[in-house]
């Protein structure tokens, strides 16, 4: 599994330690660090079954700076909400993993990660 990390958020440092505490073998990936390409992130989103506007935090200030809260949702903009999560990778939603069945689940949640942990891995 893999597991898009933030080092300072409260919730991937959860998963973490769930994954730890598990014996699940995780590869931590710095992505405010090593941002996505914009087809990592179609991917990801293509995994999640999710559109780019349903894991954007819209709560950042930049994504305030850029007035994303107005930006359309629909897939004509898709590419436009990609780019910026790309430029500016604070906007994804954390922790995102990407499951070795592939699937990814956003791990926010005590029941995602239930849901991470029930999934088999590859070792």
């Amino acid at each position: 599994m893999e597991m898009w990390n933030n080092p300072s958020c409260s919730k991937c440092a959860d998963a973490r330690e769930t994954f730890e505490l598990n014996q699940v073998p995780v590869t931590l990936r710095p992505y405010l660090d090593a941002p996505p390409t914009a087809a990592e992130l179609a991917e990801v989103l293509g995994r999640l079954g999710a559109q780019p506007w349903e894991i954007c935090r819209l709560g950042e200030p930049v994504a305030a700076d850029l007035g994303l809260a107005d930006w359309s949702r629909d897939e004509a903009d898709r590419p436009r909400w990609i780019a910026a999560m790309v430029a500016y990778p604070q906007l994804i939603q954390r922790p995102i993993l990407l499951l070795d069945d592939g699937t990814a689940i956003v791990g926010r949640t005590p029941e995602a990660l239930a849901r991470a942990l029930a999934t088999p891995t590859t070792d």
